[in-house]
């Protein structure tokens, strides 16, 4: 009785897309790979988002507009970077901040990744879609963004630069194939 009551709080609290896996992509992907169990078919496993900055080597202050940029965006507080080796060429000392990451899991990933196809690229100037190529051999799919404005939480009154950032989306998939077919029944707008 209290199991069925916590379920119930479960899928109240759902994602949407989350819930479009369950009821959509799952059964498809099982008819289409020929899987016999759920547990096979492939899922998001977390989607992690990185900004380098060069320029931080000379103001170090340019890592709190990212941070703050970051966090409106995925609502989670984003780690610092820092270099791992010393690079006379760049000017470049072990230790020094040098960009912002975040990894976003669970109902997080989920909600990021529906904003992201549904409200986000939408909004890119020009777009034809997601370039189908751009998967690791693995299923992980990698995405490049130019501008951080193209986000509806930034305000655009308050950047100070416009700064572009990479998107990785980790899924369990184990070829670039299930990885795509996941992806696209998730809503991805891939380019023909």
């Amino acid at each position: 009785m209290i199991f069925d009551r916590r379920m119930e709080e479960y899928k109240m609290n759902l994602p949407r897309i989350k819930e479009k896996y369950l009821k959509e992509t799952v059964p498809a992907l099982m008819k289409r790979f020929g899987y016999k169990n759920v547990m096979q078919v492939p899922k998001l496993e977390k989607i992690v988002i990185n900004v380098g900055m060069g320029e931080a080597i000379q103001n170090v202050k340019t890592l709190d507009a990212v941070s703050t940029d970051l966090t409106a965006i995925t609502g989670q507080k984003p780690v610092i970077r820092r270099a791992k080796k010393s690079i006379s060429n760049f000017k470049l000392k072990a230790g020094v901040p040098i960009g912002c990451s975040i990894t976003l899991r669970k109902s997080r990933m989920y909600e990021f990744f529906d904003r992201l196809v549904n409200v986000t690229m939408p909004r890119i100037r020009d777009f034809r879609g997601t370039s189908p190529h751009s998967f690791d051999g693995r299923g992980n799919y990698n995405l490049g963004m130019t501008e951080q404005i193209i986000f509806p939480e930034i305000d655009y009154d308050k950047v100070d630069k416009i700064r572009g950032m990479n998107i990785t989306i980790a899924t369990t998939a184990k070829t670039d194939e299930e990885g795509f077919e996941l992806l696209k029944s998730m809503g991805m707008p891939f380019r023909k």
